[in-house]
């Protein structure tokens, strides 16, 4: 788990899956909450937190994953 870890904090990872994480979550709060962001009223802001953390968890472990996996073979 550790070297899961350290994998998926290394620069490249951590890049990318922000990248990822703001475009899917970006999408994601404009199916999900699109009329509040509008007009700015009944904004869940835990919602709008999780819609771009999930991403970014799930980008982060999986590049890390199949990094640590490549290497291995």
């Amino acid at each position: 788990m550790n070297e899961t870890l350290s994998t998926a904090l290394s620069r490249p990872i951590v890049t990318n899956a922000i990248r990822i994480a703001l475009v899917v979550g970006s999408l994601l709060n404009a199916i999900n909450q699109g009329e509040a962001l509008i007009s700015w009223s009944g904004i869940s802001w835990h919602h709008v937190a999780l819609n771009f953390i999930v991403p970014y968890c799930v980008a982060s472990y999986s590049a890390a994953k199949n990094q640590l996996n490549n290497r291995r073979n």
